[in-house]
């Protein structure tokens, strides 16, 4: 069982949990997801078994989107609603305000990660430093909100609640980037729900629950790939399936051989030599 099941992942679970079962459920050694949720998110989590775990790598580095609930006026330590209240205080703001502090984040701009998280420190997980009431210098990375939406508001228990849709770059957290809104409103905030609704291509619509899942929902290595695609002739198969360099006649700089409609290997261009192909991902052959 080879290929790409795009699964809409319930609240309360880890992204492991979903794999776990994945592998239970059909009986598989190798599987993966594509880009961890946290356990109080819903929504689309990839998940690439057998020789598609290949293809991880790859998929990780896509845009995402996102539909998040913010709540203005609690503060945590682990920037969402699941964490230990650090702050609270009654907080009113109106939408044109909150509005303006969403459009000023389009954009690059650098971003400090959750003290939370498995982003690692000389070998160690930040997650693994909070538990132990270490402190450390929490990393900042350049990402990217690409685009930026408010959707609603309400006032609840002196607190003001919104949702807004996000478009963002790999390595984003949507934790941050709360609390990094909820200081520009001279406030505090958390999360309070999240959803994923889109990874690259791999959209909510098409996403099923673990339990509604099967083998019809596999997607082909093939058509999850949006590259150049070749099939192997005669002249290459051999040098193909052997992970041999090739002659660079193809216009592009990654293309993916098939045949029979599978995946055979993705070669992209040698870096030593632009005249030539090398092999960056086996599905099928010597390497």
């Amino acid at each position: 069982m080879n290929g790409v099941l795009i699964i809409d992942k319930e609240a309360s679970v880890t992204s492991r949990d979903v794999v776990n079962e994945i592998q239970r459920k059909f009986d598989l050694y190798k599987a993966g997801h594509t880009g961890t949720l946290d356990p109080i998110a819903t929504g689309v989590l990839v998940i690439c078994v057998g020789s598609a775990t290949k293809l991880i790598e790859l998929l990780t580095s896509h845009d995402k989107e996102y539909i998040a609930e913010v709540t203005l006026g609690i503060k945590t330590d682990t920037l969402d609603i699941t964490g230990k209240v650090l702050e609270e205080k009654d907080v009113y703001k109106t939408q044109q305000e909150i509005e303006e502090v969403l459009n000023s984040f389009k954009g690059e701009y650098l971003q400090e990660v959750p003290l939370y998280s498995a982003v690692k420190i000389n070998g160690k997980k930040l997650y693994e430093y909070a538990r132990n009431n270490i402190e450390v210098e929490l990393p900042k990375r350049l990402v990217k909100i690409n685009d930026i939406e408010f959707l609603d508001i309400r006032y609840d228990n002196n607190k003001t609640i919104f949702k807004f849709k996000c478009d963002v770059s790999k390595g984003t957290y949507i934790r941050s980037l709360i609390r990094d809104i909820s200081n520009k409103l001279n406030t505090i905030g958390t999360m309070s729900n999240l959803r994923r609704t889109r990874v690259g291509n791999f959209k909510i619509e098409d996403a099923k629950l673990v339990s509604d899942i099967n083998y019809k929902d596999l997607i082909n290595i093939v058509d999850v790939l949006d590259i150049k695609k070749i099939n192997i002739d005669n002249e290459i198969r051999n040098k193909v399936y052997n992970g041999s360099l090739i002659d660079n006649i193809y216009d592009s700089d990654k293309i993916l051989f098939i045949e029979n409609n599978e995946a055979i290997s993705i070669y992209q261009t040698y870096e030593k030599d632009n005249s030539k192909m090398k092999p960056y991902k086996m599905f099928k052959g010597g390497m």
